[in-house]
C-alpha cells in the first residue's frame, strides 16, 4: 500500500516500473468478473448455434485488459504521487478503455444470451434490462446534452476545483473517481459508436458532430493545464513524488498527455464511424439492386407479354403505324 510521507518512496517514473505487477482488488475482480460474464455469453450463444462476430471479443478483451493495464500495474502507484501518471489513466479510463469495450456490444450480447421469462413468471434480468433501455433515467443519462457537458465537466470540474484532492484523501474517493472516469467515457461514447442499441442512434454525420464537440474542449483543458504557472492540485507533493521530481514540469507534461490524447479515441471512433457507414450504404445498395431486379424483371416480364400478344396477331403491330402500339397492349383489348 501507498505510505505517504516518505517512508517508502517510489524511483523515477520509468516504463519498467509502470509495467510492474501492483493489483487494485477492486479493478481487478470488476475486470475479471466482466470478462467472465461476456464469455460465458459468447459461449452460450456458440453453443445454441449463433454466430458471434470475433472482432467484439477482441474488442472486450482489449477494453478489460486496457482497464486493468492502469490500475494494476506500477502505474496506478505512480498515479497517486504524479500528476502525469494519474493523467495517463484518467485519459485510458475515459477514452480508451470505454471505445474498446463498446466495440465489444455488451448490451446486444447480453440481450441475446438471456433467455426471455416465460409468460407468467416473474421478469427476469432479460426484462430488466429491457426496461432499464427504455427508462426516462438512461434516456437523460444518454442523451448528448447530459453527456458531453459531462464529459467535459469531468475534466475541468475535477482539477480546476477542490474535488481532486478531497476524492484522493480516500481510498475509497480514489475508486470513485477512476470509476467515474469509465462511466463517463461509457455514457459519451455509447451514442456515438452506435455499435449497441440505446435510446439515441443519431445518424452517422450527427455522431462525428458529437464527437468533435466535445473534442475542443479536451484539447483546450489541455493546453490550459500546460500553460498553468503554478500547481492545480495539492495531492502531488515534493514529499510524496519521486526523488527529483519537478512538479510543474511533471504538471505540463500531464497537460501534453491529455492534450495529445485526445487524438486517439477520435481516430478510433472515425475509423470505426466511417466503417459501420460503408456497411450501412452497401446493404442500402444491396436493398437497391434487389428491388430492381424484382422490377426489372417485372418490366421485362411485361414486355415478353407484349411481344407475344403480337405474334398472336400475325407478327404485325396494328394498323396506325408505330405510334398504336405506344401503351402495351394488355391481354383485354386483346379480346375485344
Amino acid at each position: 500500500m501507498h505510505h505517504h510521507g516518505g517512508m517508502t518512496r517510489l524511483g523515477p517514473f520509468t516504463l519498467s516500473h509502470a509495467w510492474t505487477w501492483s493489483p487494485d482488488w477492486v479493478f481487478l475482480l470488476g475486470g475479471l468478473v466482466a470478462l467472465a460474464l461476456y464469455l460465458v455469453g459468447v459461449v452460450r450463444l456458440y453453443r445454441r448455434g449463433d454466430r458471434w462476430p470475433v472482432g467484439r471479443v477482441i474488442g472486450w478483451v482489449a477494453g478489460v485488459a486496457s482497464l486493468l493495464l492502469v490500475t494494476c500495474s506500477g502505474l496506478n502507484d505512480y498515479g497517486m504521487v504524479l500528476f502525469s501518471a494519474h493523467m495517463i489513466q484518467h485519459m485510458v479510463l475515459s477514452m480508451l478503455t470505454p471505445i474498446l469495450l463498446l466495440l465489444g456490444a455488451p448490451i446486444t450480447l447480453s440481450l441475446r444470451a438471456l433467455r426471455p421469462a416465460g409468460k407468467g413468471r416473474p421478469r427476469g434480468p432479460r426484462e430488466l434490462l429491457v426496461a432499464l433501455l427504455h427508462s426516462r433515467y438512461v434516456r437523460v443519462v444518454s442523451h448528448p446534452a447530459f453527456t458531453i457537458p459531462l464529459f467535459i465537466a469531468s475534466l475541468y470540474g475535477v482539477y480546476f476545483t477542490p474535488v481532486f484532492d478531497l476524492l484522493m484523501q480516500y481510498r475509497l474517493g480514489h475508486i470513485f473517481m477512476m470509476v467515474h472516469f469509465l462511466m463517463t467515457g461509457l455514457a459519451f461514447f455509447w451514442p456515438i459508436m452506435g455499435v449497441d442499441p440505446g435510446p439515441h442512434r443519431p445518424g452517422h454525420v450527427m455522431r462525428i458532430i458529437e464527437l468533435f464537440m466535445g473534442m475542443p474542449f479536451h484539447a483546450f483543458f489541455g493546453v490550459a493545464v500546460m500553460m498553468a504557472s503554478h500547481p492545480l492540485v495539492s495531492t502531488f507533493t515534493v514529499q510524496a513524488a519521486p526523488p527529483g521530481t519537478d512538479l510543474l514540469e511533471d504538471q505540463k507534461l500531464a497537460g501534453g498527455i491529455t492534450w495529445a490524447f485526445g487524438e486517439i479515441p477520435t481516430a478510433i471512433v472515425l475509423i470505426a464511424l466511417v466503417y459501420q457507414w460503408m456497411g450501412s450504404e452497401q446493404r442500402k445498395a444491396r436493398r437497391a439492386d434487389r428491388a430492381e431486379e424484382r422490377s426489372g424483371d417485372a418490366e421485362l416480364e411485361a414486355y415478353n407479354a407484349y411481344l407475344a400478344s403480337l405474334h398472336t396477331r400475325g407478327g404485325r403491330p396494328a394498323a396506325g403505324g408505330p405510334a398504336a402500339p405506344a401503351a402495351p397492349v394488355t391481354p383485354a383489348a386483346d379480346a375485344s
